[in-house]
């Protein structure tokens, strides 16, 4: 039996963005977590998810894949970037996240880079990558300009803007995302999922999602199918 559960809030940790691991092999049917609970407060409603049944891959491909959301944000130039204009067509990878997390956001961005590099550089070109910050308030698109070429690739693209748009366009995709807030120590923190998103070129659909703990061979290995739109 196939259930329809809504998407997890970002749990209160500092940045321990994490995906439920043990969902992917235990259950059949399993929710875009984004990382436990939280306090999401967006107005915009939380896409529901369904999923096929685990196969043990790293990406899970989506019983309902998700139509991708119309988010215009500012690129790294400061320029308008319309995210279904620019990657129609085009297979394309999504993921939020923030360039002072400590952990997760930076070994995300170091692994796809890694993987891209095993590729032809004619699929290379091919391959969108998109980062999209949790926390406008710091990540502006200048610094954005300096973290993504040292985190991940030249290539990459980086995305700003205002925070309500940025959580609704998350909100849509099932991943949650919390206001950037401050801890006990007074250190300011990003709770988000840690999901990368991947784009059919030949539907435009998000189909098929990986967790954090994705690792380099793993994309290395599933890019080639994600950039033809065929399943992992």
């Amino acid at each position: 039996m196939r259930t329809h559960p809504r998407a997890a809030r970002p749990r209160r940790a500092a940045h321990r963005t994490r995906l439920i691991a043990a969902a992917f092999a235990a259950a059949s049917t399993l929710a875009l977590s984004a990382c436990g609970p939280g306090t999401d407060t967006g107005n915009s409603p939380v896409a529901d998810v369904s999923v096929a049944p685990d196969s043990g891959k790293p990406g899970t491909v989506l019983d309902r894949p998700f139509e991708k959301p119309e988010l215009v944000l500012t690129d790294t130039t400061g320029k308008p970037y319309d995210l279904r204009q620019r990657t129609k067509g085009k297979p394309t990878l999504v993921y939020f996240g923030y360039t002072h997390c400590p952990d997760v956001c930076p070994l995300t961005m170091s692994n796809l880079a890694e993987a891209m590099k095993r590729l032809p550089k004619a699929d290379r070109d091919k391959l969108e990558v998109v980062f999209v910050t949790t926390d406008p308030e710091r990540d502006t698109p200048a610094e954005l300009a300096k973290w993504l070429p040292a985190a991940g690739d030249p290539s990459f693209v980086g995305l700003s803007g205002e925070f309500a748009t940025i959580q609704a366009g998350a909100r849509r995709l099932g991943i949650g995302i919390d206001p950037p807030s401050k801890d006990k120590d007074g250190k300011v923190v990003s709770m988000h999922g840690a999901q990368v998103m991947a784009f059919s070129p030949k539907t435009d659909r998000g189909y098929v999602v990986y967790g954090e703990n994705t690792t380099v061979d793993e994309y290395a290995k599933d890019l080639p199918k994600l950039i033809r739109g065929e399943n992992p």
